[in-house]
């Protein structure tokens, strides 16, 4: 192979590399924007104890690696690949936070630990966009390996899924206020409701394994029981982390739960289009 060839393979990786940095900054900021402009999340940045900071942000490592194996924002695979575009996008994630809320003004600046607590909280759901961003952007619908995904790859994309939604929506008040509205017997129809539109969105998708799940009874024990309870997992772990579970009983802590499953549930089942 002559020279020539090789500095154009060469280009020809670095032009689809920069391509693929560029989805990645714009699947960051499709999929944090709504984060990085909510009031609860500036405070949370600082304000939310350091423990539960920390362990957001270690258990948000893992599933930032499967989403790179499972989506990711470039075509390369394996281990090492892997971490590095989990790497590659917190670093996404940290630029793009750090520069919409300085544009936005709302940095503490009197407190470098706060402002490195604000950006590296908006961090993460901005990771989770670049890593998507293939999915996303790209020009082929077809472009990702979630069709090769496991059963265990697809209950995976699911809690991905619902973590997304649950962390845009468990750090708001509304979300509280709704719950504290909601009556008994209203939080258990929306539990109904929401596995219903689980299973149905679950069923219509064609998740890797539906061909095998010849009713819908079949997809139901499949993917709908356990996305419901990956959904359910994912809400009280958002609440908390934002401290939206201090202070409840039993019975208001599942209200929560269940109100805040809501979206989760729609998360999860709409993770393949996301991702």
């Amino acid at each position: 192979m002559g020279m020539n060839s090789l500095q154009d393979i060469v280009r020809a990786e670095d032009g689809a590399y920069l391509r693929d940095l560029g989805r990645a900054f714009g699947g960051a900021l499709l999929f944090s924007l709504p984060l990085l402009m909510t009031m609860e999340m500036w405070a949370l940045g600082f304000a939310a104890e350091p423990v539960r900071r920390l362990l957001f942000r270690l258990a948000a490592l893992p599933v930032l690696f499967g989403l790179a194996h499972y989506a990711g924002f470039s075509a390369r695979r394996g281990l090492l690949n892997n971490a590095l575009d989990t790497l590659t996008a917190l670093a996404v994630g940290f630029i793009t936070a750090t520069a919409l809320l300085l544009i936005f003004n709302v940095l503490d600046a009197s407190s470098p630990a706060s402002a490195v607590g604000q950006v590296s909280l908006q961090a993460v759901p901005a990771a989770l966009g670049a890593l998507a961003a293939r999915r996303q952007l790209s020009s082929d619908p077809n472009e990702g390996d979630e069709d090769q995904a496991s059963y265990p790859g697809e209950l995976f994309l699911m809690l991905a899924g619902a973590l997304y939604f649950a962390l845009n929506l468990a750090p708001t008040e509304e979300m509280r206020l709704i719950a504290y509205l909601t009556t008994p017997l209203g939080a258990l129809g929306v539990l109904a409701v929401s596995v219903v539109l689980l299973h149905l969105i679950v069923f219509e998708a064609g998740f890797a394994g539906q061909e095998e799940a010849e009713t819908p009874l079949r997809a139901f024990l499949d993917f709908t029981l356990p996305g419901y309870a990956l959904c359910l997992l994912s809400s009280l772990a958002m609440l908390w982390v934002f401290g939206g579970a201090d202070g409840h009983g039993v019975q208001s802590l599942a209200a929560n739960a269940v109100i805040l499953a809501f979206p989760a549930s729609i998360g999860a089942a709409a993770a393949r289009l996301l991702v």
